[in-house]
This record gives structure tokens, sequence and C-alpha cells, in this order.
């Protein structure tokens, strides 16, 4: 398939702009390289300066792509990207952090850690673009969730009451933002084989075994992104899209 080709395609981003966090490694490194593979211009941010560069360099050339470097939990750093971004047609809020403890050794603070960085910061940071009025007309948010918000785990306490805050945020937004034509949705995927988990094989590979469709991959997450990105889901918003690979629940 020729460039011409994909551009006749529904899916394709050609004339879009993109931020992607979390874009140094795993998941948001795989989005903003497939929406760049796409035809998006791609912003990216994330908080190691060498590995965003490594992100940087495998975005499709020629289209002017952005890096940033800020962590989002801190507001000054977060005003920057802001002021960096210009004009967006989509957001994937990809940026997050694991936090696994069990509630009887649950700290106050490592519980703030965790809400700061997978609810707060994808939370406050849309409020900004909305509020420097840097989203177009038809923009499209994507919140990274998780299968974790609706399935129980031990341990998992502090990461799931994260993304379970985060998506009883989306259906309000998405009523807040549709008078522009904006849509806002999540993904919610089950593991997915990234360096967040992968450390452990032996672990890992055990925890397939629950998959029947096996584990995800980053660029499955990807895909998903794309479509919410792209004109062709324009009638969808409010929702959580499950990649969960047909993993019971119960």
């Amino acid at each position: 398939m020729n460039d011409d080709t994909l551009f006749q395609h529904p899916f394709h981003l050609r004339g879009k702009t993109v931020l992607v966090t979390g874009a140094s490694s795993g998941i948001g490194r795989a989005v903003a390289v497939e929406c760049a593979r796409a035809g998006a211009r791609v912003i990216i941010n994330g908080r190691d300066s060498a590995r965003l560069g490594d992100t940087f360099a495998l975005l499709e050339a020629g289209l002017e792509h952005v890096a940033c470097v800020a962590d989002l939990t801190d507001p000054p750093q977060m005003a920057r990207l802001v002021a960096a971004c210009g004009e967006l047609d989509g957001v994937v809020h990809a940026a997050g952090v694991h936090g696994v403890t069990p509630l009887r050794m649950l700290r106050q603070s490592f519980m703030q850690t965790v809400l700061d960085a997978n609810f707060l910061a994808p939370l406050m940071l849309t409020q900004q673009l909305l509020a420097k009025k840097t989203l177009r007309n038809g923009a499209s948010l994507v919140f990274m969730s998780s299968i974790a918000a609706h399935t129980g785990t031990v341990g998992v306490g502090p990461y799931s009451a994260s993304k379970a805050a985060l998506e009883g945020m989306i259906r309000p937004l998405a009523l807040e933002i549709a008078p522009r034509a904006m849509r806002a949705n999540a993904i919610a995927p089950g593991l997915v084989d990234t360096p967040l988990v992968n450390d452990d094989r032996a672990w890992l590979d055990d925890k397939a075994k629950m998959y029947p469709l096996g584990l995800g991959k980053p660029e499955d997450v990807a895909y998903a992104a794309i479509y919410l990105l792209a004109d062709i889901s324009r009638k969808v918003t409010g929702t959580q899209l499950h990649l969960d690979g047909g993993i019971p629940w119960t």
C-alpha cells in the first residue's frame, strides 16, 4: 500500500497534530510511532530526556515532530508542555505509574503519588489544554485506562483505584466538550508486554496463560488509539474500549 492509497483510507491521521504523553517507552512510544506512521505530526512528552530522544529517532520523518521533556505531576513543567503544543487535534494520555501494594501496607504518600500520576496529571493537563484553547474543534482525547479498573487483583488496589477514577471522569468530560464536536474515550488494555512488567519473564509467561488471545503488545494499543483519534470514530465518545484478549473477569 503506497502513501497515496493509505491517505485515502479513513484510519489515517494526515493533517492532524497529536500530543502523546508517556512516550519514552512502552505503550506511549508505540502510540507515538504509529501515529506518525499514520500521517500525524506528533508532540511527544516524557520525563526521561534520553529515552524520549530514542522515541523521537523512531518517528516518521518530514512532519516537524516535537519532543518536550516534562514531569506532568509538576504544574510549571505541565504549563511548559502546554505552551509548546500549539494547536492540537488529539491527545493520548499514556503517562502513568504501576502503583502496586497491598492495602495493609499502603501509605497515604504512596497513594497520592499514584493518583497524581495516573489521575490528576491527565485530568489537569486536559483542563489546561481546554483553558488555553489549545484543542481544535473536533479534537479527540484518549485516556489510557486498564481492565484493572473493572477487575480485582490482590495488591493492585492503588492502581485500580486511579484508573477507575480516570474512567469516572470521562463521561462527564465527553458531555462538556461535545458542543465543539470534541470526544473523550478511554482504552482499557489487559496485561501488555512492556518494560513496566516484563522484567520477570517467568511471571509474565504464567500470566499469559490466562489470556485466550495471548498478551497484548504495545502496537495493539497504538492501533486502538489511532481508531479513536481518526475521524472515522467521530461518533464514539464517553466510552471505554477494552483490549483484554478475552480474559475471564470472574
